[in-house]
């Protein structure tokens, strides 16, 4: 089985962002000049796939629009001779890979999300990339990684990394048979387990690589933490019939549901970035100057 269909569950409002998000996706939210969910099918791209699958609501029209060609802007680009940005704009989606929109009715939790793309998967192993979660993975993209794993496995692939003990109430965390290894057999998750209970610190992060049974599982999960259908639930019943495997990947997540995160990715973006990032460290050196002799 090989991996060539990957799930984006752009549905949500992103209320943590208003007022930005009240009329634009908070997955259109640019990381210096490229929105975060193209970060996310970048990465899915360089992983193999060439099937993109959007589970979006009525507000994401945006999502749909940056995707599609635009044929008025590539005129007059090629009119201006400015070919560059041409081919930035032509390369969003690479020749060979599609795009698919399913929307989701309700707002009924990441499993459910993943359970409308069920017509569109069909009976193939998929990944699913949540785009909040921004991982930057270098030449060897996280995405990439794990399809290494799954390709060697033949079973899911969970992304996880070691967050702080305290923090485990805000994630899906994993109880795997070892703790040493970077890939180990999972025998246990939960949905944010309080501190005191949870079984390690090893949280699932935003990138998933699932096998078609988990659509099953789904329809029979009943609404779990925050009254929604959640995921994790039925990777828990997947357990019980198929290994599931914890890979804690290379590279470096930013959280960038969360305004700090957010915010911590556009200056280490902006600081590798090709055309701005030795001048942006020009100033914030500069800056950080100005600062401190201030007090």
């Amino acid at each position: 089985m090989r991996v060539k269909k990957a799930v984006f569950p752009v549905a949500g409002m992103g209320t943590r962002f208003l007022p930005a998000t009240k009329a634009n996706p908070k997955e259109m939210l640019p990381i210096v000049d490229k929105p975060l969910i193209q970060y996310a099918a970048e990465e899915a791209i360089a992983a193999g796939i060439d099937e993109l699958i959007f589970v979006t609501s009525s507000s994401k029209r945006a999502i749909e629009d940056h995707f599609d060609k635009n044929y008025e802007m590539e005129t007059e680009l090629e009119k201006r001779g400015k070919r560059e940005l041409l081919n930035i704009l032509r390369g969003i989606v690479p020749e060979g890979v599609s795009c698919v929109y399913v929307r989701q009715p309700e707002a009924l939790g990441l499993g459910h999300a993943v359970l409308c793309a069920k017509p569109v998967v069909g009976n193939d192993p998929f990944a699913v990339i949540l785009a909040d979660d921004l991982i930057n993975g270098g030449d060897n993209p996280c995405l990439s990684q794990m399809v290494e794993v799954f390709n060697d496995r033949q079973a899911s692939v969970l992304g996880v990394e070691r967050v702080d003990p305290s923090e485990t109430n805000k994630y899906g965390i994993v109880k795997t048979t070892e703790s040493k290894e970077q890939l180990n057999k999972v025998s246990g998750i939960v949905e944010k387990p309080h501190p005191e209970v949870a079984p390690s610190n090893l949280a699932v992060v935003g990138r998933y690589i699932l096998t078609p049974e988990i659509f099953g599982l789904l329809e029979r999960t009943e609404r779990g933490a925050g009254g929604e259908i959640q995921l994790t639930d039925a990777i828990a019943m997947l357990l019980k019939d198929q290994a599931v495997y914890a890979y804690e990947f290379e590279g470096k997540r930013f959280d960038c549901g969360s305004k700090l995160g957010y915010l911590q990715a556009t200056v280490e973006y902006a600081l590798e970035h090709e055309e701005l990032g030795e001048e942006f460290r020009a100033y914030l050196k500069s800056f950080i100057c100005d600062v401190g002799l201030e007090g």
